[in-house]
């Protein structure tokens, strides 16, 4: 989802010598226990930094591998600056901070046939939303969403199913998931809405799993949310990732959004912008609201309990109170923090931090806005 509204210095190389190395190693695959997560450091990328002949902005999603030590970070630049894109980086932590962010390399989205995706003047239907991206390091490749798109109007209709993909860290295409039928794009008001499709994924079960999460209800599942609790509810498609067909689907109930827009009438929203396991049928979710009038969003961390949640797939939620939702915990609002939170898109597990804890990194996109900062916020988990 694209914030609709009115950098620090940063390093680029190809090598660093890294605080930390020996521990950031480790990668996390068993169940994670978080009683609360301890805010560290805030860290800004530069607006409009160039890299490779890239505008580097639009950061959507972080994944981290931690054999290897590279961060994975997508870009949702619908080939419209530069062709669709992920990065990868480094990041160096000194004394529980973000020293600074390396840049190491540009990869462009590749479509089945091998080419990059073209922007909607080139190709309107072959147009790809980049949001989410998660690497695998048992299989060595990475799996990234799209929201597709959803165009309804006389004479221009456009419609791309949502999707996502299987691919080699080099970008060359294997394969895709297949879709549950309500996922799909329509011209009528059922189905996925536009901008508001998969923003999360998230690797569980060692890997045997993909959540999917969907960022805003489906037409048919009731109403946006709004500034009152309206029970919203959202899905979240879980896929069996040796299959690649779903085989569950979860709701999921939003907070009302944060605060009115200005004026009342205008752009608001609030909803999933990722998700990350934490084992035993649990994932760590980012509700993520904004209102026109308003830069800061509100960003609220909860976490997800899948283990008594019915499968409502094939089940319409809209006045039925025949289901049981997912139950969610808040684990922090970040207003809470008084600090400036922008459009917080992103989580991975980050390093072990020196003290031994593990840690969380949260990255904000920018939308490529001069108002707007590519922020990188650190947490210790506290256990």
């Amino acid at each position: 989802m694209k914030k609709l509204s009115s950098r620090f210095f940063l390093i680029i190389a190809t090598s660093v010598l890294l605080l930390s190395c020996t521990t950031s190693k480790k990668i996390l695959h068993s169940a994670v226990t978080i009683s609360s997560i301890k805010f560290l450091n805030a860290y800004e990328i530069p607006y409009n930094m160039q890299y490779k002949n890239t505008t580097v902005g639009g950061l959507s999603g972080i994944d981290y591998d931690a054999g290897e030590n590279v961060y994975y970070f997508i870009c949702d630049d619908r080939s419209d600056i530069d062709a669709a894109r992920f990065y990868t980086a480094r990041i160096v932590l000194n004394n529980y901070k973000i020293d600074s962010l390396v840049f190491t390399g540009v990869h462009n989205l590749l479509q089945s046939n091998g080419l990059a995706y073209p922007n909607k003047k080139q190709n309107k239907l072959q147009v790809t939303d980049p949001e989410a991206m998660r690497y695998n390091p048992k299989t060595k490749t990475l799996v990234w969403s799209s929201e597709g798109e959803r165009i309804v109007m006389p004479g221009d209709t456009v419609l791309i199913n949502p999707s996502v993909t299987n691919m080699q860290t080099n970008c060359k295409f294997i394969n895709s998931f297949q879709l549950p039928a309500n996922m799909h794009m329509q011209a009528v008001e059922k189905g996925p809405r536009r901008n508001g499709v998969f923003e999360g994924l998230a690797y569980a079960d060692n890997y045997k799993t993909l959540y999917v999460s969907v960022e805003e209800p489906l037409y048919e599942d009731g109403p946006r949310a709004e500034v009152v609790d309206n029970n919203a509810l959202i899905r979240i498609n879980k896929f069996n990732t040796a299959t690649k067909k779903a085989v569950a689907q979860y709701a999921y109930k939003l907070d009302a959004v944060a605060y009115e827009a200005k004026p009342s009438n205008a752009f608001k929203v609030n909803g999933i912008s990722d998700i990350m396991s934490l084992g035993n049928n649990k994932l760590l979710v980012i509700e993520r609201s904004y209102s026109t009038g308003r830069l800061p969003c509100t960003i609220k961390v909860f976490i997800a309990n899948l283990n008594a949640a019915t499968d409502v797939t094939g089940i319409t939620l809209t006045n039925n109170k025949n289901f049981i939702p997912v139950n969610k915990t808040l684990l922090l609002n970040m207003d809470s923090l008084g600090i400036y939170t922008d459009n917080i898109e992103g989580v991975t597990y980050g390093p072990v931090l020196p003290n031994g804890k593990k840690s969380l990194l949260f990255i904000a996109d920018n939308n490529f806005n001069p108002l707007e900062k590519a922020q990188l916020l650190l947490f210790e988990i506290i256990e």
